[in-house]
């Protein structure tokens, strides 16, 4: 990525045909999907080599919407077009930072390893998954700050210029949006065994409370007057993309737009998931619990039949005539005429 906006090759006019034509290939992003597909892949064939199930759903989540959009996002027009548009960056990351992590955790590829993974790896997965480490980057406070300070950090600092000019900060700043999601909503959804899982009323609570800053950083740059990257985007009208490309400002309001849209939808959605998979372990609980009842009292009810039987067993036998001693004598009187 030039340092020089002006210098920028040449963009079309953004439609959806020229996302899905101009494509700008991140080495970090291709050999990150595919490397990641692959040993997903390769846990699922292993499973099923062996006879084991593995629901198609959580492939389809984690291979098709969870590693497609992060490829798609990093690879295709939205790749190309971020450095000219801060509002296709804008929804760039909110896929990074949301839909991509809750796909990936949908998937459940820790709990795939876990089934998969020869006896001595998989013993370095779980002392990873049980280390003070994992547990203090998994603690749901720091995960929230974390991931509700993040935009603040790269919209309102240098972070971001330096993102549009160099490749690899640019790179390493779509790893990092992932990362941060992950750790904050892998625990929250709980599928994997990984550390940070709390009750279902604090997980719908820290949803819930992701609603207003989003809301409140989309309204704050809807209002900025200031330009989000300096100079970067008014320079970029002195290149040859300058006949087309919105005025800066305007497009930057579009991008607060965007944040705050997308991120109550997504949010909301998230909400709308750990509500269902509550309903769903709460009737779980129910049954596992009728079942328990119900075996208890069958177990109550064979004890108190066993219990009546002995009685009446014991009865009878205390209760039944002795043939010698209980017998009735026959005894006959002799008449005496008078």
């Amino acid at each position: 990525m030039a340092a020089a906006p002006e210098s920028a090759a040449y963009l079309p006019p953004l439609s959806w045909s020229t996302v899905f034509s101009q494509w700008s290939i991140e080495p970090v992003a291709v050999v990150l999907t595919v490397w990641v597909v692959g040993l997903y892949l390769l846990g699922v064939r292993t499973l099923r080599a062996r006879g084991d199930r593995w629901p198609v759903g959580r492939t389809i989540s984690f291979v098709g919407v969870g590693m497609g959009s992060f490829y798609l996002v990093t690879g295709s027009g939205f790749a190309a077009y971020d450095s000219a548009l801060l509002s296709v960056h804008m929804a760039q990351h909110m896929v990074l930072a949301m839909l991509v992590p809750m796909a990936l955790a949908l998937g459940a590829p820790v709990t795939l390893a876990l089934r998969t993974l020869p006896s001595t790896p998989r013993r370095w997965l779980l002392a990873v998954l049980h280390s003070r480490v994992a547990r203090v980057l998994s603690f749901p406070p720091l995960t929230f700050v974390l991931y509700i300070t993040t935009p603040w950090a790269l919209y309102f600092s240098g972070w971001y210029r330096a993102s549009v000019e160099s490749s690899y900060v640019h790179e390493m700043t779509h790893v990092h949006m992932v990362l941060v999601g992950a750790l904050f909503f892998w625990p929250l959804l709980g599928i994997d065994p990984v550390p940070g899982r709390v009750a279902y009323p604090f997980r719908l609570l820290m949803s819930m409370l992701t609603l207003p800053f989003h809301a409140f950083l989309g309204v704050t740059i809807m209002g900025q007057t200031t330009l989000i990257g300096g100079d970067w985007y008014p320079r970029l009208h002195d290149g040859p993309m300058g006949t087309w490309l919105p005025d800066p400002l305007d497009d930057q309001h579009l991008a607060g737009g965007l944040l705050w849209g997308s991120g109550d939808l997504v949010g909301l959605a998230f909400f709308g998931v750990l509500f269902t998979q509550w309903v769903r372990s709460s009737m779980k609980e129910a049954a596992r619990e009728d079942r328990r009842l119900d075996l208890l009292e069958a177990r109550e009810a064979r004890a108190a039949a066993q219990a009546s039987a002995a009685h009446a067993s014991a009865a009878g036998e205390s209760g039944a005539p002795d043939s010698e001693a209980g017998a009735p004598r026959d005894v006959r009187t002799d008449t005496i005429a008078p």
